[in-house]
């Protein structure tokens, strides 16, 4: 980051007082706690998270130092699940990110599509027709599936699964369909970002590599010390 785009002192001591002040008003929503499922609680665990969040961007930004504080994934913040015990119906949201990263492929493979239809009209020559044609060729599985011959580069991804008591009427939700997804309702979801690839790498294994070829010198040791001629008798069909 740039030193003009970094952010200031004052800045960063204010998202500190920030946490701070989440900090407190988040044990004072435990302290007064009516249930297991506080909703109170649950607002104040959210706003700490976030402010903390915050906090530990700015001083690694300004003084490229970070905190100890591990910011809870989006999965494990979802509040208790409040919806029916057995639902009539389900609503699946899914959201993928993609980068354009090969505009060239994107635009070849639209004007195949569109040279294979004679009632297309002549959009493949820019990326915003290129997409629209590819997605309304396509279902949103098989981009996701061969995005690389697309000219894309996956992005996150999330896929929500909410329990609902009825099917909604035809048409009822397509004007705002994301707007009513309740958080509380949802079965389970499931993440998908380059950040969890980050942390699994931070752990490279090569300790339980060592032990292990620790483990297979010491059993060689072993059978090199061991007078094994005559002792071993050839497997016979059943024990093959």
């Amino acid at each position: 980051m740039s030193d003009a785009a970094q952010p200031t002192a004052a800045e960063v001591r204010a998202a500190a007082e920030a946490v701070k002040t989440a900090l407190d008003r988040h044990l004072a929503a435990v302290e007064r706690r009516t249930g297991e499922d506080d909703p109170a609680v649950y607002e104040a665990f959210n706003e700490l998270a976030a402010a903390a969040e915050v906090y530990d961007e700015l001083l690694y930004d300004r003084y490229d130092e970070v905190t100890p504080f591990e910011i809870p994934g989006a999965e494990d913040s979802l509040p208790p699940y409040a919806g029916p015990e057995e639902p009539n119906a389900l609503s699946v949201l899914i959201r993928r990110d993609y980068a354009v990263a090969e505009p060239q492929r994107l635009l070849a493979q639209a004007q195949r599509v569109e040279a294979a239809d004679d009632d297309a009209a002549d959009v493949a020559g820019t990326v915003h027709g290129a997409l629209g044609i590819l997605f309304g060729e396509f279902e949103a599985d098989e981009i996701a599936s061969r995005h690389k011959e697309f000219g894309l580069e996956e992005g996150d991804s999330t896929l929500w699964v909410l329990a609902a008591d009825e099917q909604a009427e035809p048409g009822e939700w397509l004007e705002a369909p994301f707007e009513q997804a309740d958080p509380q309702r949802v079965v389970c979801r499931f993440d998908v970002s380059a950040v969890f690839d980050d942390i699994e790498d931070g752990d490279d294994g090569d300790d339980g590599d060592e032990d292990l070829e620790a483990e297979l010198d010491d059993v060689d040791d072993e059978l090199e010390d061991e007078d094994l001629d005559g002792d071993l008798e050839p497997l016979d069909a059943d024990r093959r």
